[in-house]
């Protein structure tokens, strides 16, 4: 048995073959908090009849059901590769580095169609009974990694799905031995693409991808249910840079409407060889909307610079991670 409150409460994700088909949980995420929830249309028939006070209790229908919420995590050394490709787009299959355990994930910008996930939630009762929520066609809407002074480094997930039903069996949930990454092993560059170079001062950073999607695709002949949903809109990347004034660098390129590269990284214990565990966001071309310095009393200027990603051309955002998972 279960404990009876939340600390029994599990998540496990799997990649589906076809969207909204359940597929059995391969991976289970150790979260901090989460919203999936069904959300469901109903209409209640208006019929007048000759002296009834009361709409008929047989008369309410269910029209359309759905599915949305969110997942809040810490962005751990194992187990990201499905969350990271649902929100990319790629399709990845870990590279082995050099003879050793380490294996590189690169995840493209690319669409997302086809990358959809079963979200399973075990839910215990107060008797330690954990009841289950199968959340199916789970498409990530947008995704956002923060990280600041003394802090861990942190994903908070959104998501639409197509249903959620409750007869699929209950996966074991199983953990490796995980450990997440954080502001001592965080490094910033920016620069030249390829030819990046550190920066310093830099205190709290975070990154948003956001993917639109049409998620209204509900038609007749589909049981009320919707279709997968179509990228619709251009993907938005957006974030900010804070920091202390220790030079002039990103005032410069705010100031001149000029373009960088950016890259994020966490770089943690070695796996083998020269291959380190990795969590990694390179972003090739940035601008500077918002955050000039300014003084506001006698302490240290601490300007906080706002930027969104674009396309360089040539180059796409990527997120590599660097593991010992040899499959997603």
């Amino acid at each position: 048995m279960a404990i009876g409150s939340g600390l029994g409460a599990q998540l496990g994700i799997a990649a589906e073959t076809t969207y909204g088909t359940f597929a059995a949980p391969s991976r289970f995420l150790e979260f901090t908090k989460e919203s999936l929830v069904l959300k469901k249309t109903t209409a209640q028939s208006a019929g007048i009849a000759a002296g009834r006070l009361l709409a008929l209790d047989k008369r309410r229908v269910v029209t359309r059901r759905e599915a949305s919420g969110s997942i809040d995590m810490e962005i751990v050394n194992k187990g990201m590769g499905l969350l990271i490709q649902a929100l990319m787009g790629t399709t990845v299959t870990p590279v082995q580095q050099g003879a050793g355990p380490a294996y590189l994930q690169t995840h493209a910008l690319a669409d997302t169609a086809g990358k959809s996930l079963t979200i399973q939630k075990g839910i215990p009762l107060t008797t330690g009974v954990v009841t289950k929520k199968n959340v199916l066609g789970c498409k990530i809407t947008s995704a956002e990694f923060s990280c600041e002074v003394g802090g861990l480094l942190t994903g908070a997930f959104e998501f639409d799905g197509r249903d959620v039903e409750e007869s699929s069996a209950l996966a074991a949930a199983s953990y490796p031995a995980l450990t997440p990454f954080h502001f001592q092993q965080m490094g910033i560059k920016t620069g030249a693409f390829g030819t990046e170079t550190a920066r310093t001062g830099i205190r709290k950073v975070s990154c948003k991808i956001e993917r639109p999607q049409e998620v209204e695709r509900f038609y007749a002949g589909a049981a009320g249910l919707k279709a997968e949903p179509i990228s619709n809109d251009q993907v938005k990347i957006s974030g900010t840079l804070e920091s202390d004034y220790v030079d002039t660098t990103l005032d410069d390129l705010h100031t001149t409407d000029g373009s960088t590269s950016l890259v994020w990284e966490f770089v943690g214990p070695l796996i083998a060889a020269t291959f380190y565990e990795t969590f990694r966001i390179t972003l090739p071309a940035i601008r500077l909307d918002e955050g000039p310095p300014v003084v506001d009393g006698f302490g240290v200027v601490k300007p906080s610079f706002n930027y969104v990603g674009l396309y360089d051309g040539t180059n796409q955002p990527k997120i590599e991670i660097i593991s010992t998972d040899v499959t997603l």
